[in-house]
């Protein structure tokens, strides 16, 4: 019977294997895409693009939330208990950037 399975199958083999490759490439992509390391190049030029004029601070800012949405799966929206202390609304790499500045700067008196 498997033999018979087997040859039945057969004309379906290049079907299976095809859909056997693109799982693979997929899996790649997906594990490139979210891997640190290739996230963080992507903040450091987009940091180098605003050093060097070509973007701005707020164009900077939404293409690190697009690239941390894709390194977090988010969708990008900000729940209302995102505000801070202060109010105002801040996404995570502000936040980031704001509790980096604070430990540089050391304890306060």
């Amino acid at each position: 019977m498997d033999l018979l399975w087997a040859l039945l199958a057969l004309p379906y083999a290049p079907v299976r294997g095809l859909t056997a490759v693109v799982a693979v490439v997929a899996r790649e992509a997906e594990s490139r895409q979210r891997n640190p390391v290739n996230v963080r190049r992507e903040l450091e030029e987009l940091d180098a693009a605003v050093a060097a004029g070509e973007l701005s601070a707020e164009e900077r800012d939404r293409a690190e939330q697009r690239v941390l949405d894709r390194l977090t799966g988010g969708a990008g929206r900000r729940s209302e208990g995102s505000a801070s202390a202060d109010g105002r609304s801040r996404g995570p790499v502000r936040e980031r950037r704001v509790r980096r500045d604070r430990r540089r700067e050391g304890p306060r008196a």
